[in-house]
Formats: C-alpha cells, sequence, structure tokens
C-alpha cells in the first residue's frame, strides 16, 4: 500500500511541475515515472505487478498529450491522434496482464440500468460546465460538424480514459489493494486534473471518479460510465458552449 501511496504522489508531483514550471520538465518528471513503473512491475511480487504495470498508462498519456504539436490541428483532430497510441498502449498492457474483457468491463450487462446511468451525463456535463465555461469546438449546431465532433469526444477521451482508469487500472488495484482499490484509481484519475490549477474542478473529477468507479464495481460494465462521461463532454464542450456562451 505504501508503494501505491508513493505512485500517487509522485504523479501529482509531475503534474504540478507541468502545471507551475514548465511543460518541458514535467514531460521529463514523466518520462522518469515511467521507467520507474516499468521497472517495478517487472520486479515486484503479483499481484502488485500488475497495478505498477496498469500506472505506468498515466505517465504515458501525459508524455503523449504533451509531445503532440496542438498548434497545427483542430481540437477535435488532436483528441484523435492522441488517443491512437494510447488505444494501443491500453491493449498491449491488457495482453500482458491476461486481462479477458469481461475483467475490463466490456459488456452489456443490465442495458436499462446502463441508459439511467449514462443519463447522468446532463447534470454532470451542466455542474462542469459552471466550473469552466470552455468555448464550443463547433462553431454552429451544424449536425455535420456536431456528430463528427461527439464521435471523437466519445470515443478517443470518455472510452480512452474509461478503458484505462475503470477497466485496466481499477481491475489491477482491487487485485492489489483489495476491495477499496476503486477509491485509489478515483484518486489518480483526478491527478490529471491538477493542471486546470482549480480546486473546485479537481473535486468534482475527484467525486465523478468515485461516482464511476463504484458504479462499474457495482455493474460490472463500462457501457454506462462511458456513456455518462461521453455525453459529460459533449454538454461540456458542444451544447452548452453554444446555448449559454
Amino acid at each position: 500500500m505504501i508503494g501505491a501511496l508513493l505512485c500517487l504522489a509522485a504523479i501529482a508531483a509531475a503534474e504540478l511541475v507541468t502545471a507551475l514550471v514548465n511543460p518541458v520538465g514535467g514531460t521529463a518528471f514523466h518520462a522518469v515515472l515511467l521507467f520507474v513503473l516499468v521497472l517495478l512491475s517487472s520486479q515486484a511480487e503479483p499481484p502488485l505487478h500488475k497495478l505498477y504495470l496498469s500506472l505506468a498508462l498515466v505517465p504515458l498519456m501525459r508524455i503523449v498529450s504533451l509531445s503532440m504539436p496542438s498548434f497545427e490541428l483542430s481540437q477535435t483532430s488532436w483528441f484523435l491522434i492522441v488517443s491512437l497510441p494510447l488505444f494501443i498502449a491500453i491493449l498491449v498492457i491488457a495482453r500482458m496482464l491476461l486481462l479477458r474483457p469481461s475483467d475490463l468491463g466490456l459488456s452489456i450487462r443490465g442495458l436499462p440500468a446502463q441508459g439511467l446511468i449514462a443519463l447522468m451525463g446532463i447534470g454532470l456535463g451542466w455542474v462542469e460546465y459552471q466550473i469552466l465555461e470552455p468555448a464550443s469546438l463547433v462553431s454552429k449546431a451544424d449536425l455535420l460538424e456536431v456528430v463528427p465532433v461527439s464521435i471523437v469526444l466519445l470515443a478517443s477521451t470518455a472510452f480512452l480514459e474509461e478503458l484505462a482508469f475503470r477497466g485496466v487500472m481499477q481491475r489491477c488495484a482491487e487485485e492489489s489493494l483489495g476491495k477499496w482499490g476503486w477509491v485509489y484509481v478515483a484518486g489518480v484519475f483526478s491527478t490529471l486534473y491538477i493542471g486546470y490549477l482549480s480546486a473546485a474542478q479537481w473535486l468534482f473529477v475527484l467525486g465523478v471518479g468515485l461516482l464511476f468507479g463504484w458504479v462499474v464495481k457495482k455493474t460490472g460494465s463500462l457501457l454506462g460510465v462511458t456513456l455518462a462521461h461521453g455525453i459529460t463532454n459533449m454538454c461540456l464542450y458542444i451544447l452548452l458552449p453554444l446555448v449559454l456562451g
């Protein structure tokens, strides 16, 4: 447990360096952290080695996102391109750890309940919009613009993050840390939002991480939380900026 908490603290420190010092220093910190986590995974006893290897996804996410030049791409294209190597990394790690689709929550069990869970995204999107008030990713309410951007947000942000955190990491954390592993993963998830330098945003993301983690623990499926996450992002970056911005 001490090792897991030290990893959480190191990830948070790397994010603070990225936000408060400079992205180059943050990238270097994350690169060292990635190397250390892979090394720890090779040396640790089962099942703790699974947790360390799954946590390696976090610095990898930040390294890829910081290394991708955003000034030459639209925000939507940037999301899509960044997600491709991360999906490959998730699949490789899942295969290395012998995780089955059912272990990752890739099932459609309890469809009515999953639909209700998905609807939470409307409220979550409204709350997050009150905190961030971002600009819209589309210029107007045109289906030819809205639909492609919505699909990218659903696949390249919502599904990617849920598969990584509530799928791979939560499974490994529960095997390594016990029944409260989902709480630990919510803490890890929240560290990626430290860069907003907003206590309200960090607390919101921590709460969402706890909610989604608990839902996946109870239902065994990523379907509802992925849709809720996707709807949250659509409300935050498309619908509400157009209507209220």
